[in-house]
């Protein structure tokens, strides 16, 4: 039996079900979620392996018109990400009515970069089969796809199928990683994001983009099963920090009680968590707090 092996990057807008999917076709959560858009920051790699095949798939930062250093580097993520790779899967939704111009930005990279794209077409629930018709011919106006796979990401409807198409174009190619890794993050990484999506999910839509998360310390207690991880939230307004202490620090509490679960999941541990805030004016600008929060090109 063949066996099948290369790289794929999930390319799209900010918010379109890039992570959403990738974490359907995984089983498992790899890439936080959220409502908001521009929540994956880091081009984030999980890696998929069966009996036949490996598919190490890359979820990259939503594509947008960046406004800070941190937008610029989530961008060029994306954008590297594109010309990394054996194939792009290019995701959209089905209740566009046109191809945008964002997307045909998109479109003009895909296309300069010569690698095969799958179109994918998230929320097909949301409009009758007249308007995705439509809506397929209007994006291959722009270019060649290898295949068209309408999917609902969040019911996990069409992973199989976007799959079966995958294996279609990727060569026959060596095992990367051991079959037993669904990722390459790191530890102090995933921690961080996790509590980065708590913070997603309990805060307004102000304060989240301007969060920025730091392990201080991640330390497992000799002859313990307990880490002790000291994590500093860095946000650009002390209004901003008031929000996410909250009254009588029962925000801050609440994004540490749900984070701590989670991190204790992940790590099969007990988990002492420590949150500080600290306000850093304008630090999504600043290439020095770039660098230490692992935003490097």
């Amino acid at each position: 039996m063949s066996f099948k092996s290369g790289f794929v990057s999930i390319i799209g807008k900010p918010n379109v079900g890039k992570s959403t999917l990738l974490n359907g076709i995984m089983g498992e959560k790899i890439s936080i979620m959220s409502s908001k858009p521009q929540t994956t920051r880091n081009n984030i790699r999980a890696i998929y392996t069966k009996d036949d095949c490996q598919i190490i798939f890359t979820d990259t930062p939503g594509i947008h018109k960046p406004r800070t250093k941190l937008g610029e580097f989530m961008v060029n993520s994306a954008v590297r990400a594109i010309g990394e790779v054996d194939l792009c899967l290019f995701l959209i939704e089905a209740n566009n009515k046109e191809v945008s111009s964002s997307d045909e930005e998109i479109l003009e990279q895909l296309n300069e970069s010569g690698v095969p794209v799958i179109l994918i077409i998230n929320k097909i629930d949301l409009v009758k089969r007249e308007e995705l018709l439509k809506l397929i011919s209007e994006y291959s106006k722009h270019m060649e796809f290898k295949a068209v796979v309408p999917i609902s990401a969040i019911k996990k409807k069409g992973a199989d199928e976007v799959i079966s198409e995958i294996l279609k174009i990727l060569p026959e190619g060596p095992m990367y990683y051991e079959d037993d890794i669904s990722t390459d993050q790191t530890e102090r990484v995933m921690v961080a994001e996790i509590i980065r999506e708590k913070l997603l999910k309990l805060t307004n839509d102000e304060i989240p983009h301007g969060t920025g998360i730091e392990i201080i310390s991640f330390k497992t207690r000799p002859k313990s099963k307990l880490i002790d991880i000291e994590v500093t939230i860095y946000c650009e307004k002390n209004s901003h920090k008031s929000i996410i202490i909250g009254k009588h620090g029962d925000k801050l509490k609440q994004i540490g009680s749900y984070s701590r679960v989670e991190c204790e999941k992940l790590l099969n541990k007990k988990v002492n968590l420590q949150l500080w805030v600290k306000v850093k004016d304008d630090w999504r600008n600043s290439p020095s707090m770039l660098k230490n929060l692992g935003y490097r090109e």
